[in-house]
């Protein structure tokens, strides 16, 4: 007896710290609620994250405006940028040929065709005198020269000179062009500012055919001359448009295939290096001070409000609670499963129909989601939610959109040994002719609605309630976007229609209606943000909770949302790093030349790793800064380090290569993300213990 008494207390003791334990959590979960629900009305511009967003906007807005102005030629041509550029710090080379308001002259050898393009620019308008000569380097005379008149047009005059009989070697091709006033030369004079101009480069001939990258489809296999010019003088200054229209190659190189990608592709086009290193910075900070305000303002949390994993739990059982009391059905809390992981919180709940349960499995889930995502958008809960309903017991196999299993008896439900039918058939005709109106009600309410149409309806009553399951469909096009009325407001149209129309028959009977529209998803009935989905053969998806105003909206569309989740999962994996070094391991980790690490992996990695706005926004800066200078100036030497040893055919190949392996490496790493997601485990388990309580159900 004394042993019992004591069994009893300590039972009774344990409830109490349970109890306890639960009350602190739920005026934990309140008193952050309460913080997060006030009504504080915050003005833009109050916080520092604020600033830099509208300063993010407002460069963003001013480099776009002056690459399209210089591309589109409003700047006009003029050498002017970069001539000044060169005589500074930023250009490490020679000082740059202005070519703005001098005639000047351009040679570059044509390697398929095999000759030299020889042109005079900026050219008085006469009549050209041109003449060229090849020599080999020590100026023994190589037998190639040529002399031509003609006439300038636009300020131009063109020359093409054959190498095809040249011996392997190297050489010199010296150029000149002098313009006169007729094209008799010898009775013709000088026109003002025609004066000779020339101009002399240093070239190396060999004859290729393709070598080892032979195989390849790109390079031509063919035996063939080819120039490679190996002193070039000073180069010519590149005009303003130039630069603009370089401005969006680069762009697309470096979204396209990371930074290299655009240094090398500037670097043998001989862009400098002061406007290569430009562009790159210019797309990190507005890409930084754009986007990463955005992240902060949605995700960033005090540290005193952000949920505990016992806090989510907690949540979820209560909106559980909620959901099933609304829906009339019974959650079996021995088999309900929920576990937070670093990727997404997986929910498994199991639940019985009961006689007053008038929803399918379908709606279930998608009610019992949007009650648990609406608690999260309140407490900025966005990890994603992977929820599995399903149904036990008796009643598993209810359809509520063709009224199979309706009426079959509840969990619960008591059987007699004896039932009395009499008043069954005493009210069949009654309620078989409420069931004809009301259904001609439901055929009336959508022949005279032009925006929808009835797909499917089933219209079942007893002497209490007559219930209506309707599938409707919109009918204009593209419905999916433009039909903005809400499946709630077709049920309160059809509810307050068939009520006025059978105000007499319905009498003591409640009328219950609900609606689906066929296009819509669970997405869309659950109110979720923004869901994944686990395949074409998978109905599995996580659904995210719906977050407010355009920052939330712009991250929450499928490219941004696909994009910023790859990211966050990349971020995860350096987190321990971040943890470890701080600040300066942060800064490395964006210079670094490795795939996934610019400075949007960066700002969401100091942004996990709850490291302060400054911080971030100071080390991805530095980190990007120093990453896009290094390149520049690298770019350059590796060209020329190519063009050296010969290699200038792997160029375009490592360009490739880069390419393929920032799409590879973001491919990759989005599989690996969704595997993890969706991997089974918990699921399997759950199923396994449903099958283990109630069998083959």
């Amino acid at each position: 007896m004394g042993d019992e008494m004591i069994d009893d207390a300590e039972d009774i003791e344990e409830v109490d710290v349970e109890q306890k334990a639960r009350d602190k959590v739920a005026k934990e979960i309140s008193e952050i609620r309460r913080r997060r629900t006030k009504s504080e009305k915050k003005r833009f511009l109050t916080n520092k994250e604020d600033y830099v967003l509208f300063a993010g906007f407002g460069y963003g807005a001013l480099f776009a405006l002056v690459i399209f102005c210089m591309s589109s030629g409003i700047f006009g041509s003029s050498t002017t940028l970069d001539h000044k550029a060169s005589q500074t710090f930023l250009d490490t080379g020679e000082e740059c040929e202005d070519i703005e308001d001098t005639p000047w002259i351009h040679i570059f050898p044509e390697n398929d065709l095999e000759y030299f393009s020889l042109a005079g620019h900026n050219l008085v308008d006469g009549y050209a005198l041109m003449n060229y000569s090849i020599t080999e380097v020590d100026n023994t005379w190589a037998g190639i020269s040529e002399e031509l008149v003609k006439e300038v047009e636009d300020g131009r005059a063109y020359f093409e000179a054959p190498y095809e009989t040249l011996g392997v070697g190297e050489y010199q091709i010296y150029f000149e062009v002098t313009i006169f006033n007729n094209s008799d030369i010898t009775n013709a004079s000088i026109v003002e500012d025609g004066a000779k101009i020339t101009k002399t480069i240093d070239f190396e001939l060999e004859i290729t055919d393709g070598g080892f990258f032979s195989f390849l489809p790109f390079v031509d296999s063919d035996t063939k001359s080819e120039v490679r010019i190996t002193d070039s003088g000073s180069r010519t200054c590149w005009t303003t448009k130039d630069l603009g229209d370089w401005g969006y190659i680069l762009m697309a190189a470096e979204l396209g295939g990371g930074r290299e990608t655009a240094m090398l592709t500037g670097g043998t086009a001989g862009i400098p290096a002061w406007w290569m290193a430009f562009i790159s910075l210019s797309l990190s900070a507005v890409t930084l001070l754009v986007i990463y305000p955005i992240m902060y303002k949605i995700y960033h949390q005090d540290t005193d409000d952000v949920l505990s994993r016992t806090h989510i739990s907690r949540l979820v059982e209560d909106s559980l609670n909620k959901t099933a009391k609304r829906l009339n059905i019974l959650v079996d809390w021995e088999l309900y499963k929920i576990e937070s992981r670093e990727l997404s919180i997986d929910i498994m709940v199991p639940y019985k129909n009961t006689d007053a349960t008038l929803s399918d499995s379908k709606d279930v889930r998608a009610e019992v989601l949007r009650e648990i995502l609406e608690e999260f958008a309140i407490f900025r809960v966005f990890k994603p939610v992977q929820l599995t309903v399903r149904t036990i017991g008796i009643n598993q196999a209810i359809d509520f959109d063709s009224g199979v299993g309706i009426g079959t008896g509840a969990e619960g439900a008591e059987l007699e040994d004896e039932q009395d039918y009499s008043s069954f058939f005493s009210e069949l005709h009654t309620l078989s002719r409420v069931e004809d109106e009301v259904r001609d009600s439901l055929d009336l309410f959508f022949t005279r609605r032009s925006d929808v149409q009835m797909e499917g309806a089933v219209v079942t009553s007893d002497d209490s309630v007559i219930f209506v399951s309707v599938i409707y469909r919109p009918t204009q096009k593209f419905a999916f976007f433009r039909f903005k009325k809400t499946t709630d407001e077709v049920e309160i149209e059809l509810y307050r229609y068939i009520s006025e129309r059978n105000q007499d028959l319905l009498g003591s009977q409640e009328l219950i209606v609900k609606a689906r529209n066929q296009i819509s998803t669970l997405a869309d009935r659950s109110g979720a943000g923004r869901v994944e989905s686990g395949g074409k053969d998978d109905d599995r998806i996580v659904a995210v909770a719906k977050q407010d105003g355009l920052g939330g909206k712009m991250l929450q569309t499928k490219f941004l949302g696909n994009t910023l989740s790859t990211v966050e999962y990349m971020a995860n994996e350096k987190r321990e790093m971040i943890n470890k070094w701080g600040f300066w391991g942060l800064i490395v980790f964006v210079w670094i030349p490795f795939m996934a690490s610019g400075v949007l992996v960066g700002a969401m990695l100091g942004l996990l790793s709850r490291m302060k706005f400054s911080r971030v926004l100071a080390a991805t800066f530095i980190g990007g800064a120093i990453a896009s200078v290094t390149w520049a100036y690298t770019a350059e030497g590796i060209v020329k380090f190519m063009h050296q040893y010969k290699l200038e055919a792997v160029i375009p190949l490592i360009i490739i290569v880069f390419i393929g392996a920032a799409f590879l490496h973001i491919r990759s790493t989005k599989v690996r993300r969704q595997t993890e997601l969706f991997e089974d485990t918990l699921l399997d388990n759950f199923h396994a213990d449903v099958h283990a309580k109630y069998g083959e159900n």
